[in-house]
């Protein structure tokens, strides 16, 4: 409780840079999306459109029926990398130990700055907000608490542009009056359970029975019950200090709806290799594989299936997922397929005592080095070449070509 610890939260921040680049676009409801060519998501909106009702990730069908004269814009992002390299600049002028969990949110442990300025948490506060608008023209939401979870809960507690102080003075008081919902990592269905058990408020979640807790959550009622006496030891990271990967996935929204049990395979490889190439980069290895299915009307399904041997092999992981799927009726059309990968652990070549495997994960890491050199999908499974004629992938990049789309 002795710390200060800022969470910046960059309000509507695609959104708010396309209005700050183009003063065409101010004031009025805006959708930030991937591509308004095809099948997209809402990236993000302007608040002008959140008052209709628009929401983020929601499909931009439903989000032009909520507020149809919204405007779509494409998402730049070189323009936004533009942006939080500007925002990272103002943070480091605070201090050394800010953590950017995404590219409009960051943690920044002041503790050791207030002296430096010369002035209390909300004063240094207040600066951090000016100086981010006055360099970004962009308003932010600061939250200022003695740890990481309170700080958050402080950020969303006034948007846009607002100012929340949680002390250690104050902190039970904050928590008798908010949801337990409010706080970060309660979602949806968690909120339903704790509900269920008559826990409706931050303070109740930390007053409950550790025992009738773990009877419905395991171990993690006691991350749980902390969580509600507002209580969170995690260290802000300096940039490079990253916190240990727990799960590693991707996923795809196809640009129609199938039912094709080879398109879905073909896309299910290639998920499965785009995964075990991101594990292999970080030198990590996994035994868990989840499959994500979302259909038409967006039900979700979702299932685990856990492996004998930890890999960061593509093929072994498809096989895993393909197992899932084909024990799956499929209700009706697919709209998105998942692959994730979890219990990671460091990769260890040493263990492997079998020739035979030896040489798979050689080929993986040859195919992986060809890949970086030449582009992307320049060496993949004949499998997934159904997929790339179906709209998922598309021909090999040059990486020489690939910067100057980046950076055009």
């Amino acid at each position: 409780m002795n710390r200060v610890i800022f969470h910046v939260d960059m309000n509507a921040f695609f959104a708010s840079v396309e209005q700050k680049s183009n003063p065409l676009l101010r004031g009025k409801p805006i959708l930030v999306v991937a591509d308004a060519r095809r099948r997209s998501v809402v990236m993000t909106s302007s608040y002008e459109a959140r008052a209709f009702g628009v929401a983020t990730g929601m499909n931009l069908y439903e989000a032009r029926q909520f507020c149809p004269e919204a405007l779509v814009v494409e998402g730049d992002s070189a323009k936004y990398m533009a942006a939080t390299a500007k925002i990272m600049e103002v943070l480091e002028t605070v201090t050394d130990r800010f953590e950017m969990t995404s590219c409009d949110e960051a943690y920044l442990d002041v503790t050791g700055s207030l002296k430096c300025f010369g002035t209390d948490a909300r004063g240094l506060a207040e600066r951090v907000k000016a100086r981010i608008r006055g360099v970004t023209g962009l308003p932010c939401s600061v939250g200022v608490a003695p740890n990481k979870l309170l700080a958050k809960l402080g950020s969303d507690m006034h948007k846009p542009d607002g100012l929340t102080v949680i002390d250690s003075e104050n902190v039970e008081d904050v928590m008798a009056r908010t949801p337990a919902q409010d706080l970060c990592g309660i979602g949806r269905k968690l909120k339903v359970r704790l509900q269920e058990l008559g826990i409706r408020t931050c303070k109740e979640l930390g007053d409950a029975d550790i025992g009738k807790l773990c009877h419905y959550f395991g171990f993690w009622a006691y991350h749980l019950k902390r969580m509600g006496q507002g209580r969170d030891d995690s260290p802000v990271r300096r940039p490079g200090e990253e916190a240990d990967e727990r799960s590693m996935g991707h996923s795809t929204t196809f640009p129609e709806d199938t039912s094709d049990m080879d398109v879905l395979r073909s896309y299910l490889l290639f998920l499965s290799e785009k995964v075990a190439s991101r594990m292999r980069k970080r030198g990590l290895e996994g035994r868990s594989v989840s499959l994500v299915i979302r259909y038409k009307d967006f039900t979700t399904f979702s299932h685990e299936r856990r492996g004998r041997a930890f890999t960061d092999d593509g093929f072994e992981i498809y096989q895993a997922a393909l197992r899932i799927l084909r024990s799956v009726e499929l209700e009706q059309p697919v709209r998105l397929l998942g692959v994730t990968v979890s219990s990671l652990v460091p990769a260890r070549w040493e263990e492997f005592l079998f020739e035979a495997m030896g040489r798979k994960k050689k080929v993986n890491r040859a195919a992986d080095g060809i890949n970086r050199k030449f582009g992307r999908s320049t060496v993949k499974p004949a499998g997934q070449i159904l997929a790339e004629r179906h709209g998922l992938l598309e021909p090999p990049i040059p990486p020489a070509l690939a910067a100057l789309r980046v950076y055009r």
